[in-house]
């Protein structure tokens, strides 16, 4: 790769940023070398690592990988058999715990999940628990070993702690006695490693013993008594064993260590790869980053691409796409607008997904697989090497035109300026026609008309440009291709005061074809602006309909579910009115049955309480129809005995059984109930009277009911549905044990059985039917069932 390219492009300073996200040193060495790749396989093994180690940070967050470091130096003095310092041990202990973290972080939570491309990491850790657990057993810290590191050790200290004692105890003694007097401080300090009483000057010949040390005045001589000489001499002899106890502790670890080496080796490599990999991800989550598609024809689609160098929260993503249709793309427009960044985001896009990084951009992104990436970006004149900026410019395409190949991609910026317009465009255009004939994709930024005609007359050149609010004066960053763009610089000069007769002046300058070119493309971008316009527009209008589709499907659902819910309820209500009717219907029935050993009095008097309860079920219906005035109040002229009448009260009909008294009242008959009301509450109604039971009087002064002779004692059923089947049923059963027949014949036929038993459920709760059986031979076998009435 290009080394120049990738100062351009500032390759090296994603890859400073890479390093940072890595959490040990020799992971941060490693991303300091990252490189990008020519070889496909190796990308996409590399973009296959970062994205699996993306999904681990979004499912499990992050793991440190601080532990880990170069134990290169420690590893070849194992191997030569020298012994370890407590540093370089504590090191050891300090990675394995690490590599078992790190090991335990790359388990999957679940037995079935599939292994990544990581999974083969995580299984080459070797945490080496055994060994690990023996260093700190052994070593507390880097200045303390452990008492129970070995049993010669733990007797060594234990010595040393009575002979320390002894020599307290004996240089306590003197403190408190004779030699009181003698001392500069009552304290016992320590010289050369040996206990010594501070003794004052005048009497040094005074005390026998070593003189160890003076005070800097001189006033003050450390004395070892003569009688702790030999305490103090068996606790030296004793610290010079626990050092060479300690010693054959570290080598003993030293030795327990160097069996491993070769796994301590693959550890380092693994973990400092992992840290790598993860670097990688970690960076990927910052810059919210997609892993790119690669394609061996060259052809680039970056999709909402963002440049990761500039602040993600306010960069404008770009679309840009090279490389199918036409393998040369001409950026123009004004200073400033963004077209530079267009031209390193496409170049640095490139490096990062070569080098296994992941892209900010949209998924499905495309980038094309190319062995070289050329940039002549900025201006590099040099006064020492006598170079112009036009100069400078072409010592770099020369170089670019010399080593690049169809497999590279070329990125110029202002190409051809720096010299005459006229003979910069003309250069331009032959070297762009020289790269197009060598088949090499190239991305280039102008302020030359001509080369924006160029683009527009030639099928494999595409113009492009990036969008300038002349309104506001400020670039919007998009960059939009299939459009050539214009300068601006008479709108731009006018906007920051220059007057109109410099600017009208400026114009007369500009030939009839050129100024006729800038109208064209003035009127393509009005255009332009107005479709968008309306495409929002449109858009918006789509996003409205969309939202009242949903809220009127939402809106229906609400209906359809309270249309059921209230279908539901009425029903259930419904069926119960019913039931409550029936149950009262046959307290009715089982009255009357009665009625001949009661009085008319307990008959009426029944017969209100039924109308009481009918009212009352009435007032709870929640849809009550109101009742109907008669069209004009009846008079005793219009009441005749015998005239069909309606209860307006109860909705009962009858017949008139007596004129009304002064106050308005008579009596009406009912069926078998002949009650008393008001001509107020009555309405005449024009109908043929039906057929009514003959009543009987008896002698007690009970009502008899004869059997009546309209009720036939057999019900066909054969051709209804259950549900018809059922309600005949159901008032023809009233009909006949009113008319007190003793049993009826029900006719259901065979079949498949399902009326039959339906009716013999029916029948089961009647509560009037004594009982029930199927015909006999004769009587209709199975299709007919025979029930019985209660007497």
């Amino acid at each position: 790769m290009n080394k120049k390219g990738l100062q351009i492009l500032e390759y090296y300073k994603i890859i400073s940023m890479l390093t940072e996200k890595a959490s040990s040193e020799p992971g941060k060495a490693m991303c300091e070398k990252l490189y990008p790749s020519t070889n496909l396989n190796e990308i996409e093994e590399a973009q296959q690592e970062t994205q699996d180690a993306l999904s681990r940070l979004f499912a499990k967050s992050s793991i440190s990988f601080g532990s880990n470091k170069d134990l290169g130096f420690a590893i070849k003095s194992l191997e030569i058999g020298s012994t370890l310092s407590i540093s370089e041990l504590l090191k050891i202990a300090n990675m394995l715990e690490n590599v078992a973290r790190v090991k335990n972080y790359g388990r999957p939570e679940r037995d079935d999940t599939p292994p990544d491309a990581l999974t083969g990491y995580f299984d080459l850790l070797q945490p080496l628990t055994p060994l690990s657990s023996e260093i700190r057993r052994c070593i507390l810290s880097e200045e303390e070993i452990a008492d129970d590191a070995s049993a010669t050790l733990k007797h060594i200290r234990r010595q040393m702690h009575i002979v320390g004692d002894r020599v307290h105890t004996q240089l306590n003694n003197m403190l408190t006695g004779s030699m009181r007097t003698m001392l500069q401080d009552a304290v016992i300090t320590m010289r050369n490693n040996r206990y010594c009483l501070p003794i004052k000057a005048e009497y040094k010949s005074h005390v026998a013993g070593m003189v160890h040390d003076q005070s800097a005045s001189g006033s003050t001589f450390f004395i070892e008594p003569a009688a702790v000489v030999t305490l103090n001499n068996q606790l030296r002899e004793l610290e010079i064993q626990e050092q060479e106890e300690i010693q054959v502790i570290l080598s003993t670890l030293s030795a327990a260590a160097a069996e491993h080496t070769a796994a301590l080796m693959d550890n380092g490599r693994t973990m400092t790869k992992l840290d790598f990999i993860f670097a990688k991800a970690k960076l990927a989550m910052d810059m919210n980053a997609t892993r790119p598609v690669f394609n061996t024809d060259h052809y680039i689609r970056i999709r909402g691409g963002r440049h990761p160098l500039l602040d993600k929260k306010t960069v404008v993503p770009i679309d840009i796409h090279l490389g199918k249709d036409f393998d040369l793309l001409i950026v123009t427009g004004p200073n400033t607008g963004g077209k530079t960044v267009s031209l390193k985001t496409v170049g640095l896009f490139t490096l990062m997904g070569q080098a296994g990084l992941h892209i900010p951009a949209l998924d499905r992104s495309e980038l094309g697989l190319f062995t070289k990436v050329y940039a002549d970006i900025g201006d590099e004149q040099s006064i020492e090497q006598s170079l112009s900026t036009f100069s400078s410019h072409m010592v770099n395409i020369v170089t670019i035109l010399k080593y690049a190949d169809a497999d590279s991609l070329c990125l110029f910026d202002e190409l051809g300026a720096g010299t005459d317009p006229t003979e910069g465009a003309a250069l331009a255009i032959a070297i762009l026609n020289h790269l197009h004939d060598r088949g090499i994709r190239t991305m280039a930024t102008t302020h030359y008309s001509e080369l924006k005609l160029y683009a527009l007359s030639t099928s494999f050149v595409e113009n492009a440009c990036c969008e300038f609010d002349v309104a506001s004066l400020r670039p919007t960053y998009r960059l939009l291709i299939g459009i050539p763009g214009k300068s601006n610089a008479f709108a731009i000069s006018q906007k920051l005061g220059l007057s109109k007769e410099i600017i009208e002046a400026a114009k007369e300058q500009i030939s009839a074809e050129k100024e006729s070119f800038e109208d064209v493309i003035s009127n393509l971008e009005h255009s332009r602006l107005a479709i968008e316009k309306e495409q929002k527009e449109i858009e918006a209008y789509k996003q409205e309909i969309k939202k009242l589709k949903e809220q009127l499907a939402s809106k229906k659902d609400r209906l359809d579910d309270s249309r059921d819910k209230i279908l539901r309820e009425a029903n259930e209500k419904a069926r119960a009115i019913l039931q409550e009717a029936k149950d009262i219907a046959d307290e009715t029935i089982r009255s009357m049955t009665k009625a001949q050993m009661n009085t008319v009095g307990d008959l009426e008097k029944q017969r209100q309480k039924i109308r009481d309860q009918i009212n009352q079920k009435n007032e709870k219906l929640a849809l009550k129809t109101a009742a109907q005035s008669p069209k004009k109040a009846l008079t005793e002229k219009d009441i005749r005995i015998g005239d069909s009448i309606k209860v307006l009260s109860s909705g009962f009909t009858g017949t008139v059984s007596s004129l009304p008294d002064k106050k308005g009242n008579l009596f009406v008959q009912c069926g078998i109930i002949r009650s008393q009301v008001n001509i107020k509450d009555l309405q005449l109604i024009q109908e043929e009277p039906e057929q009514k039971p003959v009543l009987q009087r008896t002698g007690s002064g009970g009502i008899k009911m004869s059997k009546s002779l309209g009720i036939s004692p057999e019900i066909n059923l054969l051709g209804s549905t259950v549900d018809e089947a059922l309600a005949r049923l159901d008032k023809y059963l009233d009909d006949a044990y009113l008319a007190h027949l003793s049993s009826v014949r029900i006719v259901h036929g065979k079949g498949t059985g399902a009326l039959r038993t339906a009716v013999h459920q029916y029948l089961k709760r009647t509560s009037y039917v004594k009982s029930f059986r199927l015909g006999e031979h004769g009587e209709g076998d199975a299709g007919v069932t025979i029930a019985e009435f209660k007497q």
